[in-house]
């Protein structure tokens, strides 16, 4: 999902940050796409947690994320587009698809001919 340079002249916070971001942007992640715990991210980066708990708690303030408790950290709907509003309804879908045992395949299957009335 993620990953640092340690090497790198650009700060690991930065890193983690503008991933995040462009990831938002470029519809990769979607709204309501949980983000690993603070503790797991930041081991699976090589990062503190301290790091990896900064990035997602300013990303929250500026609208990027939304933590919801014991639920985590997930990407937020931003100033209510209707593409924010269509990636959370997607995200409900699949999350239902899931729940109810429906393969992916037959799920999208289902949004094909919904779209093509």
């Amino acid at each position: 999902m993620f990953t640092i340079d340690h090497d790198s002249t650009v700060t690991l916070y930065e890193q983690l940050r503008s991933q995040i971001i462009e990831q938002v942007a470029s519809g990769e992640l979607i709204v309501g796409t949980k983000l690993p715990p603070v503790r797991q991210l930041a081991t699976e980066l090589g990062v503190a947690p301290y790091t990896a708990a900064r990035v997602y708690r300013l990303l929250e303030q500026d609208g990027f994320l939304e933590t919801r408790g014991r639920n985590g950290t997930v990407v937020s709907a931003r100033e209510d587009t209707a593409v924010s509003m269509l990636q959370l309804e997607a995200s409900q879908y699949a999350a239902r698809a899931r729940e109810l045992g429906i393969p992916a395949e037959t799920a999208l299957d289902y949004v094909r001919v919904a779209l093509h009335g």
